[in-house]
């Protein structure tokens, strides 16, 4: 599909991977932005995958934006163009109905981390490590890691994080919250698929409740639950809602099988 990102299928037939691989270390510039962006509005049309996974590749994940775009000439140094690609690029992995899932093998630094961060869960490596550390440049994170990072882990360790500009290992980013399940190395892409799986398994309803959870992050306590309300409606109008009640009501709870629609 792109140079440097493509949709490949998995083991699971309804689990997709957004494989990234821009040698030598998935630097993340314009054109992976645009090829992001265009993986992403596909998936977005794509009923048949209820999964998704983003790695890039057994050594790396992406070790940070591209600095070599960074403006640093004339009195006008405005990176406008480069972030607000990189934001509509992660907004929109953000926001897929499908359950995403980052599959982390060494650094997820900078827009690495802030890439993994637009995603449902995180399964990384015991070697893998995440970091802000654009501090260390003299400028900060523009693609979500000020704020992405405060929503997972907290105020007080994101300012710490993003302060500093240090590297959380893989113990850490599990003990803090920023990852979901730790893996052996070469077991990462495998768990994260299997993760994903066992999501892309479930009633069409998680997409429902997808959607109230990040449509009601960022407004007050009364307009949530309106969110929340709106989506348990139209969970109701699904196929699976009728098949899982009816189970429940002839069999019990636990035993209903889902067909995603």
């Amino acid at each position: 599909m792109g140079e440097f990102i493509n949709l490949e299928e998995s083991a699971v037939g309804n689990v997709a991977i957004i494989r990234l691989d821009r040698p030598k270390v998935n630097a993340l510039n314009s054109q992976v932005g645009h090829e992001l962006l265009g993986v992403c509005n596909e998936l977005a049309t794509r009923t048949d995958i209820r999964g998704v996974v983003i790695w890039g590749g057994p050594r790396i994940f992406a070790a940070g934006a591209d600095i070599s775009e960074f403006p640093i000439e004339g009195e006008s140094r405005d990176p406008s163009a480069m972030v607000d690609l990189l934001n509509e690029a992660n907004f929109a992995l953000e926001n897929l109905s499908q359950i995403t899932v980052s599959a982390v093998n060494g650094f997820a630094l900078g827009g690495g981390c802030e890439l993994s961060m637009s995603t449902d869960f995180r399964v990384c490596g015991e070697g893998a490590v995440f970091g802000q550390p654009e501090i260390l440049l003299g400028i900060i994170a523009g693609a979500g890691g000020t704020q992405r990072m405060t929503r997972l882990v907290g105020v007080t360790k994101s300012k710490e994080i993003n302060y500093s500009g240090r590297q959380v290992k893989a113990a850490e980013a599990l003990e803090i919250g920023l990852v979901s399940e730790v893996q052996s190395d070469e077991k990462v892409l495998d768990a994260a698929v299997a993760m994903a799986a066992r999501y892309a398994a479930g009633p069409a309803a998680i997409a429902n409740a997808k959607k109230s959870i990040m449509d009601g992050l960022h407004v007050s306590i009364e307009e949530a639950i309106a969110i929340e309300r709106r989506e348990f409606i139209a969970s109701f109008q699904t196929d699976d809602a009728v098949t899982g009640i009816k189970s429940f009501l002839e069999h019990g709870p636990g035993k209903a099988e889902f067909s995603g629609q």
